[in-house]
């Protein structure tokens, strides 16, 4: 037990997370999109809009330490709408419903004064974007009868990108991939991401999806890059606003805004590639 608690002691050092419960709450996550999915699928969008709700309080809090003061409310009721328009009425819904959300979000900065508008229009339509209209394709992935099988095989593509890099970078990374942005990734998580979300697509593709198994490997490198991209982009977030996580709502993860980072770059590229395959092949 000694040599098992050592071994977890120098994982948890070298990764900058603890372990156990990092994979505790991912596999938790897993369960309850299951559920979600296999009860009623409305409800998977409702889990999407809480998840979201959390993750612009995150942002808006980590806006709010640089001076720069946006309206969560008006920011949560636009990403219910978001959501629901995706759900209800498509892409074409969760288009008309951003382009709605914007100029209401920003009278209502205009509203406060001229005092700051600028960044706080600039940091409120980034927050729209980046949160509510990006995690409604994580919606459009799950509104047609087959969104159970699309959303599990994304899930699995993301969750072998983030898993197996975390894993192979703690293991054996050496070489900083952007080590001015996020130190801790390495080019060897970045191998580790892309051979084992390559099998894990096409494994997905295969007996999930029931499609050509060399789909899934198309498709797995354009979720390595997507993911990781996303990632990036949070972490270029939280160095830039001088922070270690965006929250502590979940354990070994740090906030929702942690766990969406890879998602909701993700979920639109995997959307597409849907669409691309329903048309042409």
């Amino acid at each position: 037990m000694s040599d098992l608690h050592s071994i977890n002691e120098a994982i948890n050092k070298k990764a900058g997370r603890k372990l156990l419960p990092s994979i505790g709450v991912g596999l938790s996550l897993i369960a309850l999109v299951w559920f979600a999915l296999s009860y009623q699928r409305e409800i998977f969008a409702i889990v999407v809009a809480i998840a979201v709700v959390l993750g612009l309080r995150e942002i808006v809090r980590a806006f709010g330490a640089r001076s720069i003061l946006i309206s969560f409310n008006s920011l949560a009721i636009a990403a219910i709408g978001l959501a629901y328009a995706a759900w209800n009425g498509g892409v074409g819904g969760l288009a008309v419903a951003t382009a709605i959300a914007i100029p209401l979000l920003l009278i209502g900065s205009l509203i406060q004064g001229p005092e700051g508008f600028v960044a706080k229009a600039t940091a409120t339509t980034f927050s729209l974007l980046y949160l509510p209209f990006l995690a409604g394709f994580l919606i459009l992935l799950a509104v047609p009868s087959t969104g159970f099988q699309r959303v599990m095989t994304f899930m699995v593509l993301v969750g072998c990108n983030d898993t197996f890099g975390y894993v192979i970078g703690v293991l054996f990374g050496k070489h900083p991939l952007v080590p001015t942005i996020s130190p801790k990734k390495t080019w060897e998580g970045l191998i580790g991401s892309t051979i084992f979300t390559v099998l894990g697509g096409c494994l997905a593709f295969n007996y999930i999806m029931d499609m050509h198994w060399w789909i899934g490997i198309i498709v797995g490198l354009m979720i390595v890059f997507t993911a990781t991209c996303g990632d990036l982009i949070e972490s270029a977030m939280k160095r830039d606003m001088s922070l270690k996580d965006m929250g502590t709502l979940l354990p070994g993860h740090g906030g929702m805004l942690d766990r969406l980072d890879s998602v909701v770059l993700s979920a639109p590229a995997m959307w597409l590639a849907l669409e691309l395959i329903k048309n042409f092949l």
